[in-house]
């Protein structure tokens, strides 16, 4: 495919109207094409990040392997935009294999796309830029999306979910978890369990908008790819590319909010000083240490920041940072090899808990447990963790999420549980009537 030249456009506008720009550009790319991702960060701070809202929309060109998507990055066509599904760990480990059913919707293990037209908003700036292959004049492209009227909120339904497990056996699972712990076959593996409602007639659009209203989130993300829907917000970064720098952001450790300012900051407190907590960051940090040392130059490989403390409208996270400078010449695609799946969404060593992960879950990741994010024109690349997400498949009308978190020999069963609860409230209360 010849390299691709798009035509350029930009708008200024009052900071103020930020969230009314948001919300046309929302409008606008899902009308515009049933393929489509929308990136938000919703103001959080980000050293490493370079967006406040990035959104792609249209498919001029598909990309279902790695190699196809280095080589676009190497034919210099520009901008990408798609998915890692969890099971993309199958063609990376010899052995490895998802034997339970997929949930509805089900992704392909890679999924990419060539945009019509890209829209986005740097961070501290009050600036919409469009970018456009569209033979439609971009003026004229532009006055579209700033007339869109914006969609009346509508009630969401209410809905009961249904999880795959219960108590009883989520704990049995755990227990087996740590007697392969105390046997040395693994120090880590984070468990996940689904739940499932079914919603026929659900509007996707709608049901984003009251996700990132109640949950804002730096990794925020709509993405709609041939009737599947998944809106979430994650408040983990997978990786970045920045100027050849990589960059990880792991997270391990979560705390319920406080009711007061008081108990707030208690718990802020507890979560970073808890043995448990740090043991299981601190794992995780060693791993992608490990992984990032695989794509970097040898000796640039640091932990720019461990047991970082960040509070989100439900829950306090531990996050750590870890960065290096990108190997000569090291394509994101290869980068995708190294590190997927992240080591947050599997525990230690990565291969044989992910073995044990399909032997002791009770239903396939998908999405979930994956990533989204795009391949910029001058080489910089974000991907997110997909989690804190919800899942719709228009043919079915399927809902479905998962939660989890890490199991290391230290966790509380009991408290596991109610941890995964915390992590699926958030989602099931947008429909609770």
């Amino acid at each position: 495919m010849p390299a691709l030249q798009r035509r350029k456009i930009t708008f200024p506008f009052e900071a103020a109207q930020l969230p009314v720009i948001k919300n046309k550009v929302l409008e606008w790319i899902t009308i515009r094409s049933g393929t489509f991702l929308y990136l938000d960060s919703h103001g959080f701070a980000d050293p490493y990040g370079r967006y406040e809202m990035l959104a792609a929309t249209g498919a001029v060109q598909w990309l279902s392997d790695l190699n196809d998507l280095q080589a676009h990055q190497a034919a210099g066509n520009g901008w990408c935009f798609g998915h890692l599904a969890y099971d993309f760990k199958n063609q990376l480990f010899e052995g490895l294999e998802s034997r339970h059913p997929a949930l509805a919707p089900a992704y392909e293990a890679v999924r990419f796309f060539v945009p019509e037209t890209v829209l986005y908003i740097n961070r501290d700036t009050s600036m919409l830029v469009l970018e456009t292959l569209l033979m439609q004049n971009e003026d004229d492209l532009l006055a579209e999306i700033l007339q869109m009227p914006l969609t009346a909120g509508v009630s969401l339904p209410r809905l009961s979910f249904q999880r795959n497990q219960n108590k009883t056996a989520y704990l049995a699972a755990l227990a087996q978890v740590q007697e392969h712990i105390r046997a040395g076959d693994c120090y880590e593996l984070n468990y996940c369990s689904s739940a499932e409602a079914l919603a026929p007639g659900l509007h996707p659009l709608q049901v984003y908008r009251a996700l990132r209203q109640k949950t804002p989130a730096p990794f925020s993300a709509f993405y709609g790819c041939r009737g599947a829907y998944m809106m979430g917000a994650s408040p983990e970064r997978f990786f970045a590319v920045r100027n050849h720098q990589l960059i990880a952001q792991p997270i391990k450790g979560t705390a319920a909010r406080g009711r007061t300012e008081t108990e707030d900051e208690a718990a802020k407190e507890s979560l970073l000083t808890s043995k448990k907590e740090r043991a299981e960051n601190v794992m995780i940090v060693d791993l992608m240490r490990n992984d990032l040392a695989r794509c970097c130059e040898p000796g640039t490989v640091r932990v720019a920041e461990l047991f970082g403390i960040y509070t989100f409208p439900a829950v306090h996270q531990m996050i750590s940072t870890v960065t290096g400078k990108v190997l000569s010449g090291l394509s994101v695609a290869a980068m995708l090899k190294v590190l997927f799946p992240m080591g947050s969404m599997t525990g230690a060593p990565k291969k044989r808990v992910m073995e044990l992960t399909d032997e002791l879950e009770t239903s396939r990741r998908g999405l979930y447990a994956g990533t989204v994010g795009y391949l910029s024109p001058d080489g910089d690349a974000d991907f997110n963790v997909v989690i804190r997400s919800l899942f719709y498949d228009a043919a079915s009308g399927r809902l479905s999420y998962h939660s989890g978190g890490a199991i290391t020999h230290q966790s509380l069963p009991a408290q596991e549980w109610e941890e995964l609860l915390l992590k699926g409230k958030a989602l099931e209360q947008l429909f609770a009537g």
